[in-house]
């Protein structure tokens, strides 16, 4: 296989000058600004990337040290297994783009939101929600906007030793890595929203059980622009070791806008808006709660105007804790607003006056009593 398969990849690597014949823009923090290529000109930056030939990008002491690692240089360091089935994945993909060019168009667009809602005023209902124990966001979530729970430095530990959801959909859809090469680190009012990637591999398990299970093929249909029509949206969520701080209403709208500049679509007509494919955003390794997320995600998408498919991996206790409030609060047809002001009353009488590491009263018991 590395016979013909090395020697293949060293002549994509080479033909980076004749594809990529401009600079290619940064997408700087503080602006909205896209960039499109080729399926073929990414493939070329890929390879770059195995090959490590982006020298400048090696040092956290240049320009770039607020961008994420592009060279894949840690993937090399070490013998883990992880490491052996990322390794497989990607060079899985390599081995299909060296022996049939890839056509279509990805678009890379920063989205740089300045008006934010006013949470606490907001009168918008919430929309409907379908929310399902099994399935993945990326097969049952087709043609809607599809969540990355995202890393500040897109892609967190793919080049790296991480193996958690982001870092396995940028190995499924390996060209959204080349986002690594151009995409500074999010703020609290950006979103990274990738249109356009192929999904070329088949997976099972999870982090330490994650393995390659086979290539897949991709029969997204194309749209006008010849971009494969699967929309995947990089929010970064903020990381929590105490549980109880992320209740302050501070932390609180700060995940709401973050979710609400992923959703959004300013100047967009309503009725051109997909549903969004999501699940427990921030939940994992940065330990947020799984309730409260869901309901802050229900409100960004009800102000974004945008029904919601929640998936919850497995979780049936979730599902139906998820599927009750979310219930009540259709049938009291409360607001955005009125629920933020009971989240706002929740910290306040609750989070507040407790000295335990997690509350005896929960949220959701606490939003059903006063809803």
């Amino acid at each position: 296989m590395f016979g013909k398969l090395l020697p293949a990849m060293a002549q994509l690597a080479l033909r980076a000058p004749s594809l990529l014949t401009q600079p290619i823009p940064l997408l700087r923090s503080g602006r909205s600004r896209s960039v499109t290529l080729s399926q073929e000109q990414v493939s070329s930056l890929l390879a770059n990337a195995f090959f490590c030939t982006f020298p400048r990008r090696n040092s956290r002491k240049t320009e770039f040290r607020n961008y994420p690692d592009i060279n894949f240089s840690r993937l090399f360091e070490g013998s883990s297994p992880s490491k052996q089935e990322k390794l497989k994945t990607l060079l899985s993909y390599f081995e299909r783009i060296t022996q049939s060019r890839p056509t279509g168009l990805i678009t890379y667009h920063r989205q740089c939101v300045r008006r934010l809602p006013s949470w606490a005023s907001s009168e918008k209902r919430f929309r409907k929600l379908h929310i399902s124990c099994s399935g993945t966001i990326e097969e049952q979530g087709c043609g809607m906007l599809q969540v990355d729970f995202a890393n500040r430095l897109v892609g967190g530990g793919v080049t790296g030793s991480g193996l958690v959801q982001e870092e396995i959909r940028f190995l499924i859809n390996p060209e959204l890595i080349a986002a690594r090469l151009f995409t500074e680190a999010l703020e609290d009012n950006e979103c990274l929203i990738i249109t356009g990637t192929e999904q070329f591999s088949r997976y099972s398990g999870y982090s330490h059980t994650y393995r390659w299970a086979g290539n897949h093929d991709d029969q997204t249909p194309r749209d006008q622009w010849q971009r494969r029509v699967t929309e995947i949206v990089a929010i970064d969520a903020l990381p929590y070791r105490n549980f109880l701080l992320q209740f302050q209403p501070d932390h609180m709208t700060r995940e709401l806008n973050k979710a609400f500049c992923g959703f959004a679509r300013p100047g967009v007509q309503m009725e051109n808006l997909s549903a969004v494919a999501t699940g427990n955003w921030g939940c994992g390794a940065f330990g947020g709660d799984a309730r409260l997320k869901a309901v802050l995600q229900m409100m960004a998408a009800a102000e974004a105007e945008r029904d919601l498919l929640y998936f919850t991996f497995g979780d049936s206790a979730l599902l139906r804790d998820v599927h009750h409030i979310h219930t009540r609060i259709a049938e009291t047809q409360a607001s955005v607003g009125c629920v933020f002001g009971l989240l706002q009353r929740y910290y306040e009488c609750v989070i507040k006056e407790t000295s335990r590491a997690k509350p005896q009263e929960t949220l959701y018991s606490f939003l059903s009593e006063h809803l």
